[in-house]
């Protein structure tokens, strides 16, 4: 009980209540803004915490780290870009809702799931630190292929109208992830000789490409056909949360996605996106009304309600390994962990006996940062969702400078720029033939985990496929794999037998 005392007047002090809120404010705008990562903000910010207090200078960072988690579903909603790659899965349905003048609701839904998410989360970590921590050592490179090999199997999900259509656009996901230099023996792929390809395609270049630039070249288009570019309806510019109706009748579901959030993200090289496709594929599988099921991928508050909760959740689960074991789950808790070194704190089992009062200090920054983050973004929704009452082509133009500088800074190349317009145009064309690029982002996502511990986990066997089923969470998630795509060919099957009689009945 004194360490718990020690810590909230650590936290509770105005130095450390002002960094929070200027961390979370931070985070907000880089994870809103397309190409500004989070994990940028905390590079940029972990200089200035050399000379800080430890405490102060870890609610510096963890307030970061959660209000750009939080942040990227901002520009995903409003504009259809995700500001982050944990809000891709966002952009499915609450684009489609900002489009029906829903922007408002979809954002205060957002907002207050994402804070249900993560202090739900907070509370399974404090709760179930050893527990989850012992969990998630067990999972070797086998292991963590299956589950991310699952995540893929979601695919199946994610097009209701053509499944080869989704699985193509999935496997070019995969493909484009392999370009570059092979981090495993060095070796060059797919770099046709240009030095620039020795980078590979950068994964947020990639995903702001296929959202941004067809989104563009749709309303130009318009524009020139002197077709007319309808302003959407933002309606009466409020803030708009969700009222007890809706968040009790979408509970389980954030109950849910908030244990598969926290669990995906006690994971090493697991993380937010993953966690978010899963938790709207589930969402979407799991709805029993036809209706509504329809409803999914045109603007369906579930679509929001889901991935936000889960890559929230993330947070608190990818502290598990963190604090226990000293292992960042992605670069945002790699640098966090870098915090941590710099104040000569080293995360593990011993940090919990010598520095107690520490571990409930990152416990109290964490809740205060969801706080002040859910307050800054209430107040702030009536002025965001005033972006959507400006000319379709005057923001287009606006979107397309924010992107292009957001691709080059992530790595100061033009080359950047140059990947970010080519899947731009490739987005565009796919949206023309009806060709989900949705799958081609999941497919980028996993590409690199599913590809690293495949050959990890082939070279620890000698070459033996056993490997993949030798532990119960091995054959577990091969069952759900198939369980998964035997569930989707059914469907398909159903349909088209549907479809067949309602032909022959006239």
């Amino acid at each position: 009980m004194e360490d718990v005392l020690i810590a909230l007047y650590q936290v509770l002090v105005p130095e450390v209540l002002i960094a929070i809120s200027i961390g979370s404010v931070i985070g907000i705008v880089f994870g809103a803004i397309p190409g500004l990562t989070y994990s940028m903000a905390l590079a940029l910010i972990l200089p200035f915490t050399f000379v800080m207090e430890s405490v102060l200078g870890i609610s510096l960072l963890l307030s970061v780290y959660i209000g750009g988690m939080t942040g990227g579903s901002v520009s995903a909603i409003l504009i259809g870009v995700p500001g982050t790659p944990s809000s891709a899965a966002t952009v499915i349905d609450g684009f489609a809702l900002a489009k029906k003048g829903q922007a408002s609701i979809a954002l205060g839904t957002a907002v207050i799931v994402s804070t249900i998410g993560g202090l739900l989360s907070l509370v399974i970590m404090v709760i179930l630190v050893d527990f989850i921590s012992k969990f998630a050592i067990r999972f070797g490179p086998a292991e963590i292929f299956m589950l991310v090999l699952f995540g893929f199997s979601t695919i199946c999900g994610l097009s209701e109208k053509n499944l080869f259509r989704s699985l193509v656009a999935g496997i070019l996901g995969l493909m484009l992830m392999t370009i570059g230099l092979d981090d495993i023996e060095g070796i060059q792929r797919f770099t046709f000789g240009n030095v620039n390809m020795l980078q590979g395609v950068n994964l947020l270049v990639a995903m702001i490409g296929l959202f941004a630039i067809p989104h563009i070249l749709e309303v130009f288009h318009k524009k020139m056909n002197n077709e007319e570019n309808i302003a959407y309806d933002v309606g009466i510019v409020k803030t708009k949360l969700p009222g007890w109706d809706i968040l009790k009748k979408y509970s389980g579901l954030m109950l849910r996605c908030t244990g598969l959030g926290t669990v995906i993200g006690s994971i090493p090289g697991s993380g937010g996106p993953i966690a978010a496709f899963l938790a709207y594929a589930h969402a979407k599988n799991s709805e029993k009304d036809p209706k509504e099921k329809a409803k999914y991928g045109h603007g369906h508050l579930g679509g929001v309600i889901a991935p936000e909760t889960a890559n929230n959740a993330v947070t608190g689960g990818a502290m598990v390994p963190l604090l226990s074991l000293g292992i960042p789950g992605d670069p945002a808790t790699a640098i966090i962990l870098g915090g941590f070194l710099i104040h000569g704190l080293i995360p593990g089992p011993m940090l919990f006996i010598e520095n107690a009062p520490i571990i409930y200090s990152v416990y109290f920054a964490i809740f205060i940062s969801y706080i002040a983050v859910f307050v800054f973004q209430v107040f702030s929704i009536k002025y965001l969702v005033k972006i959507l009452n400006i000319k379709p082509e005057h923001l287009a133009v606006a979107i397309f400078i924010m992107v292009v500088v957001g691709a080059f800074t992530l790595r100061n190349s033009f080359f950047d720029v140059y990947v970010m317009l080519i899947m731009g145009l490739v987005g565009y064309f796919f949206n023309r033939i009806q060709l989900p690029v949705t799958p081609i982002v999941l497919g980028m996502v996993l590409g690199e985990t599913l590809e690293s511990n495949y050959r990890t986990a082939m070279f620890l066997s000698g070459g033996s496929y056993k490997i993949f089923f030798s532990s119960i969470a091995c054959v577990l998630f091969f069952s759900l794999i198939l369980l998964t795509i035997g569930l989707q060919i059914q469907k398909r099957i159903q349909d088209v037998k549907i479809q067949k009689l309602r032909k022959a009945n006239g």
